[in-house]
C-alpha cells in the first residue's frame, strides 16, 4: 500500500555513471538484490550517514574509504544489513570490497559498501560475491530504474527522481534512486539514496551541497521516529557535462545546480513518506511564526510522532483535540497557548487557546478524507518556520513490522 497513484520518472542517464543489478538470493529468491555503480575515473563523491552509534559495518567501512580516496564503485546489497556482527562483520563488508577489486583493478579503498535489510545477521557472503560478478556482467548507463528496483526492502514502489538543465549550452543531469519504507526518522532514516550529476564540482562545495540538501529533506521526514543503523546517502559529480569549470559555491552554476539536487532529493524523500509502511495519508507538517529552527522543529516533530495522532489520521478521524495536546507538549519553553493558531489544510481549528468558533466537525472531515493533509500551526513567536514530512499508523505498519523476519 501506498499514497497516491504511481508515474515512473522518466530518469535520464548521466555521464560517467553504469549500473549493474544482479538477483543473488540474499534473503529472497528471484529478486534484485546486488547493486553495482561504477562511477568513471576523475568523479567527486561524498556522503551522509546514519548517526546511530550501532552503525552498520558497511557504514564504517564506507566511511574510512571515502576519507582516503574517492569513490570508483558503489556496491549496495539487500536483505542483510550486517549490521550488530562485530569483526566478522567487518571483515565481510572488506571481503566484498576486495571481490569488487579484484574483478575491476580499482583501490579496494575506492569501492563503498552498503547493506539493508535484517539487523544482527552474518552476510551470507557465498551469495553475495557471485552476484557482484553478476551485476559487473550488465553494466549499464540506463540502468537507473533496475538499481532504484534492486535497492529496496518493505518498499511497495521505486523512489527515483530525475532532473536536466541547460547552462551555456550544455545540458546537466542530476538523476537519483533511494529507498525506505520504515524505521523513518531524522539523523538519517533507514534509507539509502545515490544520487549523481555530470557537473563538474569542487569536492568541498560537493559536500555542503548534500549537507544542506539532506537536511532539509531526508532529514525532514519521520514514519515511526525510528532511526537505522545502516543509513547512508550518496553524491557524485562525474564532471563529464564539459562545463567551464569546476563549480565553486560563487560559481553562476552553484544555484542551479544546487536547485536541481535538492529538487531530486525532495522528491526521493518525499516518496519514501508516500511508501510508508501500510501509510495510507501523506501528512506535511507545517510549523510557522517560531522563534527559532529548534523550536519549529521540536513541535513539528512532536505531532509528527505522537501514535494518537496517526492513528487518527488513519482513521481520517478530525479529532483534533489530539494535535493540540501534542503542540501542548512539545519541549518547548516559551509557547504561548493564546497565540497559536492551527490548520487542517485551511480550515482553522484551534485559535486563542481553544475550538476555533468557525469550526465546524463536517470541515475538518472534509480534510482527514484525503490522501494527503496539512497540518499547519502558528505559534505567534517570530518569523522561523519549518517543514516535516510524515504518514499515518495504521494496521499494516504493525503486521508487515510483526512479520518482518518471517
Amino acid at each position: 500500500m501506498a499514497v497516491g497513484e504511481f508515474v515512473e520518472a522518466t530518469l535520464h542517464p548521466v555521464k560517467g555513471v553504469k549500473i549493474g543489478v544482479a538477483e543473488a538470493g540474499i534473503r529472497y529468491a528471484d529478486r534484485k538484490d546486488v547493486v553495482v555503480f561504477e562511477l568513471c575515473a576523475g568523479a567527486t563523491s561524498v556522503g551522509v550517514f546514519t548517526q546511530n552509534r550501532f552503525c552498520a559495518a558497511p557504514v564504517q567501512l564506507s566511511k574510512q574509504h571515502l576519507a582516503r580516496t574517492q569513490s570508483r564503485y558503489w556496491l549496495v546489497n539487500t536483505g542483510n544489513a550486517n549490521a550488530g556482527t562485530g569483526q566478522r562483520g567487518l571483515d565481510d563488508a572488506l571481503e566484498s570490497c576486495l571481490q569488487l577489486a579484484g574483478l575491476t583493478g580499482a583501490d579496494v579503498h575506492s569501492i563503498q559498501p552498503f547493506s539493508t535489510g535484517v539487523i544482527g545477521e552474518f552476510l551470507p557472503m557465498d551469495k553475495l560475491l557471485p552476484g557482484i560478478k553478476q551485476a559487473l556482467s550488465n553494466l549499464d548507463e540506463n540502468h537507473w530504474s533496475r538499481g532504484a528496483e534492486g535497492i529496496l526492502t518493505t518498499d511497495t514502489r521505486i523512489k527515483a527522481a530525475s532532473r536536466q538543465f541547460k547552462y551555456q549550452d550544455q545540458l546537466i543531469t542530476v538523476t537519483g534512486i533511494a529507498k525506505g519504507a520504515g524505521m523513518i526518522m531524522p539523523n538519517m532514516a533507514t534509507l539509502l539514496s545515490f544520487i549523481a550529476t555530470d557537473a563538474a564540482v569542487e569536492q568541498s562545495v560537493l559536500q555542503d551541497i548534500l549537507t544542506i540538501v539532506a537536511n532539509k529533506t531526508f532529514n525532514r521526514t519521520t514514519i515511526d521516529g525510528d532511526t537505522s543503523t545502516n543509513d547512508s546517502c550518496m553524491l557524485a559529480a562525474t564532471g563529464r557535462s564539459k562545463t567551464e569549470r569546476m563549480i565553486s559555491s560563487e560559481s553562476a552554476l552553484y544555484q542551479p545546480l544546487f536547485d536541481a539536487i535538492y529538487s531530486v532529493s525532495l522528491e526521493l524523500a518525499q516518496g519514501i513518506i508516500k511508501d510508508g509502511e501500510g501509510a495510507t495519508k501523506f501528512v506535511t507538517v507545517e510549523v510557522t511564526e517560531g522563534k527559532d529552527e529548534a523550536s519549529c522543529l521540536d513541535v513539528a516533530y512532536t505531532v509528527a510522532h505522537s501514535p494518537l495522532v496517526k492513528t487518527a489520521l488513519f482513521a481520517s478521524d478530525p479529532n483534533w483535540g489530539r494535535i493540540l495536546a501534542a503542540v501542548g507538549r512539545a519541549p518547548v519553553d516559551h509557547l504561548e497557548i493564546n497565540r497559536i493558531k492551527i490548520y487542517l489544510d485551511d480550515v482553522c481549528i484551534v485559535s486563542n487557546g481553544a475550538v476555533d468558533p468557525d469550526y465546524r466537525e463536517e470541515l475538518g472531515q472534509g480534510v482527514m478524507d484525503q490522501d494527503e493533509i496539512t497540518i499547519r500551526i502558528v505559534l505567534g513567536l517570530g518569523a522561523a518556520s519549518e517543514t516535516v514530512w510524515t504518514s499515518d499508523l495504521s494496521y499494516d505498519y504493525v503486521k508487515i513490522n510483526a512479520e518482518y523476519r518471517s
